[in-house]
């Protein structure tokens, strides 16, 4: 029997009066009732209490929803901002080259190999001179390419360390603390 008489003291909204109510439109009332936010009677009409009880979970439910948001944007900042210090080390360390400055530094490299090629024959010519062996030629011919290629095998970190002050050089501050 209680349960009837607090269903004949039901307070019934209409949509209009519902969406003044919570300073919404219409039709968002209507979505809300398919939702099954608001509690409806019938056509246009829906239980005043149930509706708002669902209706502030429904915001407080989105509400913590936002602040799970909010702290995995700021777990993944964090993370980005701790990457970018690891790079930053790396680089500073000589670990990790900026593209630009390998582009610098291989352009120098393969020039002066380059250079080296191409002064090959110049270089060899005369002493070719009445050389007879083949032997003696690939062999003279050999060196000279091996000596060219030995120096694009030759990696000097301290082409690196000229190109950028974002270097920096990690022995030298050891042995200032000694």
């Amino acid at each position: 029997m209680g349960s009837e008489k607090e269903s004949q003291n039901e307070i019934i909204l209409t949509t209009k009066q519902f969406s003044e109510l919570l300073d919404l439109s219409p039709r968002r009332i209507q979505q809300l009732a398919e939702e099954g936010v608001l509690v409806k009677v019938s056509r246009g009409q829906y239980k005043l209490i149930e509706s708002i009880r669902n209706y502030i979970a429904q915001l407080q439910s989105r509400a913590s929803e936002q602040e799970v948001d909010y702290y995995r944007e700021k777990a993944l900042h964090e993370k980005a901002k701790r990457e970018k210090a690891e790079l930053t080390l790396m680089v500073m360390k000589g670990e990790l080259h900026r593209s630009e400055d390998v582009r610098f530094v291989m352009n120098d490299m393969i020039a002066a190999f380059r250079s080296k090629m191409l002064n090959i024959p110049a270089k060899i010519a005369p002493q070719l001179v009445g050389k007879k062996k083949h032997s003696d030629i690939q062999h003279m011919l050999a060196r000279e390419v091996r000596d060219a290629l030995a120096e694009l095998s030759e990696y000097d970190p301290e082409a690196f360390y000229a190109k950028s002050s974002d270097y920096v050089d990690v022995n030298d501050d050891e042995d200032s603390e000694e």
